[in-house]
């Protein structure tokens, strides 16, 4: 479901005599459906990089980077956004949405976007939002002006809300309660049984061990260590 071969990345420093930083080379990757993938490394050794490459927010200086066998390394923008649509949802640590949008609404709206009835759509984010405690008096208000936990909940719900063959997972449980980091938990076994192939960064040991079936040190695909 996902397959990078080959891939660097390079980032051109335009306000520093464009210098340019190596920072990933041959990465190799495979991600099977129903396989949860943790990416780890110390900090700054390229994992959010990764992320934001596999959902094609970052261009690859070379390789292949193959989501439900379209390579964004080649896709056109439109593509792209397809893909975001229906294959590929992602989790991110930060809540970044329309400001004055109800929370239901945000929720919903990866729904709607595939064409789902507007009461399905609902239905299920209201599902989702109570099983992610957040209170209902907060769901006709914009996420905007919630706690960094809540929006975090806000994002796990609207990533989870369509079943997505394919999520990456940026520290989904890193703002949680124990409460609530077992339901995000939780989740995510269940989105592994249907079939769907994860990448995430978890910082939390003991979330790793649960829900992933394996570790790819980040830090073997710098330049130096490639070589």
């Amino acid at each position: 479901m996902i397959e990078l071969r080959n891939v660097s990345k390079t980032f051109t420093l335009h306000n520093q005599g464009s210098a340019v930083i190596n920072v990933l080379a041959h990465v190799d990757l495979d991600v099977r459906p129903g396989e949860c993938v943790a990416l780890t490394g110390s900090s700054g050794a390229g994992k959010s990089t990764l992320m934001r490459m596999i959902y094609g927010n970052y261009m690859a200086r070379s390789g292949v980077i193959r989501v439900g066998g379209v390579d964004l390394v080649q896709a056109e923008p439109r593509e792209i956004i397809r893909i975001r649509r229906e294959t590929l949802g992602y989790v991110s640590q930060f809540l970044r949405v329309v400001p004055r949008v109800p929370t239901l609404q945000v929720v919903a709206e990866p729904l709607r976007a595939i064409g789902a009835p507007p009461d399905r759509a609902e239905a299920q984010a209201r599902d989702l939002l109570t099983r992610l405690n957040i209170p209902r008096r907060l769901w006709s208000l914009s996420p905007t002006t919630f706690s960094g936990g809540e929006q975090q909940r806000v994002n796990i719900a609207r990533g989870f809300v369509h079943p997505y063959p394919a999520l990456l997972l940026d520290e989904p449980t890193a703002s949680l309660d124990p409460e609530n980091r077992d339901i995000v938990l939780g989740l995510i076994e269940t989105a592994k049984q249907r079939g769907a192939a994860i990448v995430g960064i978890f910082h939390d040991t003991d979330a790793r061990n649960r829900v992933c079936d394996r570790e790819i040190d980040v830090g073997r695909f710098t330049p130096e260590q490639a070589a």
